[in-house]
């Protein structure tokens, strides 16, 4: 068994690694402090091909796999979570359902631009009534004249209201208990984007409500098959998983970084606080724990990558690197003391975004569903 990673691996994961570093690193505290939108950043990820790394180069994407893209959103989540989810959000669930369920004509019209970061995807599954409660999609679309009818809300959405946003993939009742997936083209009439939430963390990442009023789209934007949606939206949330528990593990990894250069250089009782056994106990938890959950998110790529069943490993990821970002990043405030209260302090910054990792992609509860389920419980 061969834990260590490919060369083309190290190679994706050193660009990340240095671009994170030389690009958001330098305005993040900007970009959080003015709940900005990082357009020019996504304009660069996607030049250098990473709006699109797990799709085939057929398509428009960049020919990698889930493990790339996992190393990709770590280390952009080392620096920044609010860059990481735009580029997490628009692969595994503004991009991937078109990927998986479009037909040719779909795939055709919409892959290529997605896949080079020229739009942002979005998918709308959450509603005012219906969170973890997915199959209770309120949203109503009907069939006349040969267009979708769309009437409906969503909230908490990602990506759809960004300069760049170009299409959002929405969950509605076609028929009595019959949830199908629509695709929907942002400037399209009847579809309304409403103000950014103000939120505890993800500052500058772009979530707003959508709403839908008599909003016509062509019959040939169904995606598969009707009535299809439910099985659809499982499986996306399935991959989604992974690039958010990747998400986990990067902010963690980031939080230590703060909390051992800070520890290295503050000085208390004529000596670094390094050097105090209690801030070791708590940086070597921190740097054991990272590392085992790493490894879970590296196997859950890996198992999709190979085709195999993934569910069971990639809810256990999911889980498990949620709860150690706010551990992690807590921690690191704890190391910080005072200092880590300021929002002058990137630490700060890191335990307001970790919170949304035990929530978003399915809560933490869900999770243990998950799990409980693949075991058979």
């Amino acid at each position: 068994m061969n834990f260590d990673l490919p060369d083309e691996h190290r190679e994706i994961q050193a660009l990340a690694r240095d671009f994170a570093l030389q690009e958001v690193a330098p305005i993040a505290e900007e970009l959080d402090r003015e709940r900005r939108f990082p357009v020019e950043i996504v304009r660069k990820l996607a030049g250098l091909g990473l709006m699109g790394i797990p799709f085939p180069e057929a398509v428009g994407g960049a020919g990698g796999d889930s493990l790339a893209y996992a190393l990709v959103v770590e280390e952009l989540a080392r620096i920044d979570s609010s860059v990481a989810i735009t580029l997490c959000a628009h692969t595994s669930l503004g991009t991937q359902p078109i990927y998986l369920f479009g037909n040719a004509q779909q795939k055709a019209e919409w892959l290529p631009r997605l896949c080079a970061g020229e739009i942002l995807g979005a998918f709308g599954l959450t509603e005012p009534e219906s969170g973890s409660d997915a199959g209770n999609t309120l949203t109503r679309a009907r069939l006349d004249g040969g267009e979708w009818v769309i009437d409906g809300a969503k909230q908490f959405i990602t990506n759809a209201g960004t300069p760049l946003s170009g299409v959002v993939t929405i969950t509605a009742l076609t028929g009595e208990g019959e949830v199908s997936n629509v695709i929907v083209a942002n400037g399209t009439p009847g579809y309304e984007v409403g103000q950014p939430y103000r939120k505890l963390g993800w500052n500058a990442s772009d979530t707003r409500p959508l709403s839908f009023a008599d909003c016509r789209v062509p019959e040939g934007n169904l995606l598969g098959p009707r009535g299809e949606g439910f099985r659809q939206f499982l499986q996306v949330l399935d991959s989604g998983r992974i690039g958010v528990a990747a998400m986990g593990v990067g902010l963690a990894q980031g939080a230590l970084d703060l909390a051992l250069a800070y520890a290295q250089e503050r000085r208390a009782f004529g000596r670094a606080i390094s050097k105090f056994q209690l801030i070791q106990a708590k940086l070597a938890d921190m740097s054991t724990e990272i590392e085992a959950t790493r490894l879970l998110v590296y196997r859950a790529a890996r198992l999709k990558d190979a085709g195999r069943d993934f569910t069971l490993t990639a809810a256990q990821a999911k889980l498990k690197s949620g709860r150690l970002a706010v551990r992690c990043a807590e921690e690191a405030v704890q190391i910080h003391g005072g200092y880590g209260y300021l929002d002058e302090f990137a630490v700060s910054r890191f335990y307001r975004d970790a919170k949304i990792l035990t929530i978003g992609e399915g809560t933490d509860e869900i999770q243990q569903l998950v799990i409980a389920r693949e075991l058979g419980a």
